[in-house]
């Protein structure tokens, strides 16, 4: 398992806040990340593409409860990324 490395600090100097996701909110963030689509992640996970976009959604929610909106994909990647739930390497 990766260790979780300490918040960065933002440009201001203040630190990032990081929401807290539930291990499967990671499993599924990372298995969406690594797939070309969210049909391919359900169909890995062996849940429905609804309870993908259930956990993305809850997932996008709690980023922008600390202050650190993302809208797409690619929003998330850099989030994961900055917070360690995710390396390139990974991808």
């Amino acid at each position: 398992m990766t260790a979780v490395p300490r918040p960065t600090p933002d440009p201001v100097g203040e630190p990032q806040r990081r929401p807290t996701l539930t291990p499967r909110e990671l499993e599924v963030l990372r298995r969406w990340l690594r797939s070309e689509s969210k049909t391919v992640a359900a169909a890995d996970l062996g849940i429905s593409l609804g309870t993908i976009n259930t956990h993305l959604i809850r997932i996008r929610a709690k980023y922008a409860a600390v202050g650190r909106p993302v809208a797409d994909k690619s929003g998330l990647l850099i989030r994961a990324v900055q917070d360690g739930l995710v390396s390139l390497a990974e991808l």
